[in-house]
């Protein structure tokens, strides 16, 4: 193991006692008895299983985890490390499987079903014997709010993104391309602790690519003037670390500094505006409102930023259209670009936990120049 990081017996527990009577307490109020949990990411949530089929179904009085035979014992560790009590229902295939569901929900009146998670054909079959209610979002609203142990993966994983870009900008200038960088990234995150990436790091570079926010790393060799735009995230432990930060190769021209110090007092501007209760929307509206003061409104194209935990895209999403506010707890980015094809872009982002006061910045690579130092190559 690298040294620097702690053994996840070193970190908080994941508090998963309590979950499911959390869930329970909102079900009346959309109408249903039960819940079919068949959102894989929901289903660790809920239980603690990590393997790649189950579904859950969450009771009035106890909860049932349904898998194939491939995950019987692993299932029934991981729902004891958990301190998750539910019965395991092995289905040999998949109408085995579903079988299993059915029993577990039988005489029920009516079930909540994750809608989102279904596909039309499952909804048929599932709602044939069981009377289905769209339920989306009931452990989505719950999952928002970041316990101590989440925090800690999350933070372990942002702890990985920011030493392998501490290893890989110094070498930006050395004509390496964005393909090479990513590999790097990449490397050197695990190097330093992360189980791997947590979304396939973006590399972008020069008067075209770095004007896309979501760019490919290509075999585009990065050059002189070029502006780079870099997003990367490590993954510790199923939880997620979101970062960007912006560089100019050489010295920048007046309009890229220019440029790169509004973002930043774009990118500031969106911090300050993190507050529990505040709107979700309000961080969107301090960003977008100063790029628009500045004649920039045109250059910000996406939405300003979006929760992180389990998945690297989940609620709360701080867009212009968002209705909900901001909790203790949330951990959320905050993301302004700014783009404009043949002149590229920049993005600054960082991760941020919804505190009483304001917010605590996860992610901690510096962003106060967009130039990187020069340094031997890697």
């Amino acid at each position: 193991m690298q040294a620097g990081r702690p053994p996840p017996a070193d970190y908080p527990s994941i508090q998963y006692a309590g979950r499911a009577d959390r869930v329970r307490a909102h079900l009346g109020a959309h109408g249903v008895e039960a819940l079919a949990v068949t959102d894989l990411t929901n289903v660790r949530w809920l239980t603690g299983f990590t393997g790649s089929n189950g579904s859950a179904a969450l009771l009035p009085d106890r909860l049932v985890l349904v898998t194939d035979g491939r995950y019987r014992d692993r299932a029934a560790d991981e729902l004891a490390a958990a301190g998750v009590e539910a019965e395991i229902r092995i289905g040999f295939n998949k109408n085995d499987q579903h079988d299993a569901l059915v029993a577990a929900l039988a005489g029920i009146g009516n079930v909540g079903a994750e809608a989102r998670s279904l596909t039309y054909a499952r909804w048929r079959k599932l709602g044939a014997e069981v009377t289905l209610v769209a339920t989306d979002g009931l452990i989505e609203n719950e999952r928002r709010v970041k316990d101590p142990g989440e925090i800690a993966r999350i933070s372990e994983a942002c702890r990985s993104a920011d030493a392998a870009l501490a290893d890989v900008a110094p070498c930006l200038a050395d004509g390496l391309t964005e393909a090479d960088v990513r590999r790097e990234l990449e490397y050197r995150m695990r190097c330093h602790g992360a189980d791997g990436p947590s979304y396939d790091t973006i590399v972008a570079s020069g008067p075209h690519h770095s004007a896309r926010p979501h760019h490919e790393a290509s075999d585009r060799k990065i050059v002189e003037g070029d502006t780079v735009v870099i997003d990367v995230g490590g993954l510790v432990d199923g939880y997620h670390s979101d970062m960007t930060r912006s560089y100019v190769i050489g010295d920048p021209t007046s309009e890229q500094r220019d440029l790169y110090d509004l973002l930043l007092e774009v990118q500031l501007a969106g911090l300050a505006a993190v507050q529990a209760g505040a709107a979700a929307r309000s961080v969107d509206e301090a960003c977008r409102s100063l790029a628009i003061i500045n004649g920039y409104g045109d250059w910000f194209v996406h939405s300003t930023g979006h929760g992180v935990g389990l998945l690297i895209h989940e609620d709360p999403f701080e867009s212009p259209t968002s209705a909900v506010n901001l909790r203790v707890g949330d951990v959320v980015t905050v993301e302004p670009g700014l783009y404009r094809d043949g002149f590229g872009g920049f993005r600054i982002e960082d991760l941020v936990e919804v505190t009483e006061t304001g917010c605590r910045i996860l992610t901690g690579a510096p962003k106060d120049t967009p130039c990187p130092p020069s340094q031997p190559t890697i």
